[in-house]
């Protein structure tokens, strides 16, 4: 491809989705991001949208190319306008060099280089980020601190989708450039939204005729019936709002794969009136409601977001709790039928709950689904108003996202852009800011371990360390913005977010009401132990110098088990020990404040960070070496907020009152992941109430729950085949055991089983 480029119509064959996707852009590269991105969109879709499969009852399937754009592409860290340069790579060196298209994809590719979004993210970098955040590979770098380049997380306005539907949304899109125009105001952003809207209509149609032909090769009368019923849903949803459940179902789920948005809300505020509604009218009885979300929950399993399909039921704020009620029993039916790892269904508690949908969650994750993950809105409506300084009302329209991420439905946005070590900061911190697995220099060279005379100082020192990195990951997170906002409007989503449409202006350049951003933390209990028994061991009650600590640390504890014996057996987090807990209240209060206090400086409404750990706190264990919690060299770190694997010693009491101390009102959200056997939800389900309801009261904020048998894990890493329906929450998403790589597995089987 070159100046004079090829229509792009003349693509065919493999790769002439991404070929002409990148054709377009060339093309409408100098016109107004708003048209050059749906032109864009124009040349992506249908084509990276799939046919229907046997048994499907709603089309929507998606497979995204190698090139193209979406807020958080598949499969690597990029957004906006994307290309997976090592997967494009690779299918380079696959072909002949006599090969024609080997041209035209090393030309493409290189395009990219410079073009793609996150490419641009990166070359506006300072000198001091382009210095100390040197990769984005978290998965294998050692290192203090990586970005992230992703604008994940969305929930929209689904609600508003299916009262006004896309008819409305032209509506609304051409009253407001008529007072955009009186106001002399831009008014790109409506008709380039109106082109998207066109691109949804084309999804429609591509559907419509591939399920047509379909039909012809079917003679099953049920499942003609069951096509039809998905071509007459199709075409109502072009041309007016849904009437029906079904109806309601197909729009909302062709609308988030187009607009890739991952995270599906409040879905039984959005959904409960369509199912009462059509139950009442006789269109439909509960099994095949139940069917209906079957289908959808397969096909959200399916689409395979690993860590996202976050779907929210219960909760505070709903306007016809009867008819929500109605769905969220329906909708953990089918995620006790289907039993899948995603959709990640979450139930939010709180006091006056129907007790039928509290026990119903208990005997749903009692069989083992993981799924509902319980939140309790007594605490996390007022920690949601304090940490981002929103009124109580709009407060309690919050909802988990991802891992755990806490944002507004379609009000607010926070993508979680960068991840830290605390773990390795103090590491480096010993190491007066050099890295003994890389063997480098990193961070900022603070003193030599044996000259910080009290501990104070070293705390003043490993402080200063993750200062230096939370600063810099929260200018990375408003630069990010930044240039998103220039690239693109990111129309789809945009349409669906509060303001967006009456400003005129994507989310990312002044349209969304709330901007803020989150940073994940990782090792958070590891270093708040690490750091107590330093305390207690080298200045409390000098039993051990610094040098021989460090040496020992260094050594991977090689000559010195005794040592080790000693560090493991000091007091640690989730054993209701006070000593131990305030140690890591104090970790968790100057991470926690210290990012908030970013927001202001860098120009976001938030900036908070998450403790939301899923399999990075293995994975960055890989690079970190021996802590002083007696923790060895390259193994997995803690989960999220819970205590590291096997340190609960004293029971779920205790365990439970440990991880109720944090401050719960300066994060963005929080990971409690606790296992327990069959046996606690089978013959003690008295006692498990009583326990998860009196953390609940004394400020537990939520609870990830995996309910395995004793041997369970030990016989499913031995015999893989016989147990591959077992799943397991591994941090802020669920997998199946078997799938998982064999250091997560263990990290798993070390947490206490109660």
């Amino acid at each position: 491809m070159n100046e004079q480029m090829k229509n792009p119509l003349d693509y065919t064959g493999k790769f002439s989705t991404e070929l002409k996707f990148t054709a377009t852009y060339k093309k409408y590269k100098n016109a107004p991001t708003a048209f050059r991105e749906a032109m864009c969109l124009n040349a992506e879709y249908p084509d990276y949208f799939s046919p229907v499969k046997d048994g499907d009852l709603f089309a929507g399937r998606i497979e995204h190319g190698l090139v193209g754009f979406s807020p958080d592409e598949w499969g690597s860290t990029a957004f906006g306008y994307y290309c997976l340069f090592d997967k494009l790579s690779d299918e380079i060196d696959n072909l002949d060099d006599t090969d024609e298209l080997k041209t035209d994809l090393i030309e493409m590719l290189e395009f990219w280089k410079t073009e793609s979004t996150s490419s641009k993210l990166r070359a506006a970098y300072n000198d001091e980020m382009k210095a100390h955040l040197p990769s984005d590979d978290w998965m294998h770098d050692s290192g203090i601190a990586f970005p992230l380049y992703r604008l994940t997380g969305a929930n929209i306005d689904f609600n508003k989708l299916l009262k006004i539907g896309i008819p409305g949304l032209r509506i609304e899109l051409e009253r407001n450039k008529i007072i955009a125009k009186q106001d002399n105001r831009d008014f790109e952003f409506y008709d380039a939204a109106q082109i998207a809207l066109d691109v949804f209509s084309n999804v429609c149609d591509y559907y419509i005729q591939e399920i047509n032909e379909q039909i012809g090769n079917v003679s099953d009368s049920n499942r003609k019936n069951e096509l039809e019923r998905i071509i007459n849903s199709l075409r109502i949803i072009k041309e007016s709002k849904p009437r029906t459940y079904h109806e309601a179902i197909q729009l909302m789920w062709i609308y988030s794969l187009i607009s890739d948005t991952r995270n599906l809300g409040r879905m039984d505020i959005y959904l409960g009136d369509f199912l009462a509604r059509d139950i009442d009218a006789g269109i439909i009885g509960e099994d095949e409601a139940l069917l209906y979300l079957e289908s959808l929950w397969k096909l959200i399993a399916d689409r395979n977001t690993r860590v996202h399909g976050r779907i929210i039921i219960g909760g505070k704020g709903r306007p016809n709790i009867k008819n929500a009620d109605k769905f969220a029993l329906l909708a953990m039916e089918a995620t006790r039928r289907v039993k899948e790892v995603e959709p990640q269904l979450s139930l939010r508690l709180y006091k006056g709950i129907s007790n039928i949908l509290y026990d119903k969650a208990l005997d749903v994750i009692a069989e083992g689904a993981t799924y509902p993950i319980l939140y309790n809105d007594d605490v996390n409506i007022q920690s949601v108003s304090k940490s981002f300084n929103f009124d109580a009302v709009e407060s309690e329209n919050y909802v988990p996202y991802g891992c755990g991420e806490y944002i507004l439905e379609h009000q607010s946005f926070g993508t979680p852009s960068g991840v830290i070590n605390l773990l390795k900061a103090l590491e480096i911190t010993l190491h007066n800011g050099f890295d003994p697995v890389s063997k480098s220099k990193m961070g900022l060279p603070l003193g030599e371990f044996k000259d910080f005379k009290t501990f104070e100082a070293l705390w003043d020192a490993y402080k200063s360390q993750v200062e230096f990195y939370v600063r810099m990951m929260a200018d990375h997170e408003k630069l990010e913005y930044e240039i998103a906002g220039k690239e693109a409007p990111f129309l789809f989503m945009s349409m669906l977010y509060d303001n967006c449409i009456e400003r005129g202006k994507g989310m990312f350049e002044g349209g969304v009401k709330y901007l803020g951003g989150t940073l994940e933390t990782y090792g958070n209990t590891n270093t708040a132990d690490s750091l107590y028994a330093i305390k207690k061991m080298v200045y409390d009650d000098q039993k051990v110098t610094a040098e021989k600590l460090l040496d020992a640390l260094d050594s991977n504890f090689a000559n010195d088990e005794k040592l080790r014996h000693d560090l493991k057996s000091l007091p640690k987090y989730g054993n209701d020990d006070d000593s131990a807990d305030e140690m890591l209240m104090k970790v968790h209060n100057h991470v926690g404040n210290y990012t908030r206090d970013q927001a202001e400086r860098v120009g976001l409404d938030s900036y908070l960070v998450v403790i939301i750990n899923n399999s990075a706190n293995t994975l960055m264990g890989n690079s970190t070496s021996a802590s002083a919690d007696g923790r060895l060299a390259f193994t997995h770190m803690n989960n999220g907020n819970a205590p590291s694997g096997g340190n609960d010693v004293n029971g779920p009491t205790a365990m439970l009152n440990s991880i109720a101390k944090p401050d719960t009102s300066i994060h963005a959200g929080s990971v409690q992941n606790m296992k327990f056997s069959k046996r606690m939800f089978t013959e003690h389900r008295d006692k498990l109430k009583a326990l998860l309801n009196t953390y609940f009261e004394k400020g537990g904020a939520q609870a990830m729950l995996t309910v395995v048998d004793r041997g369970d894990l030990e016989n499913a890493m031995k015999h893989p085949e016989q147990y591959r329906d077992l799943i397991v929450r591994v941090g802020g998403f669920s997998a199946r055991f078997v799938e998982l790589e064999p250091e997560v597995q263990r990290d798993i089987l070390n947490r206490t089983l109660y």
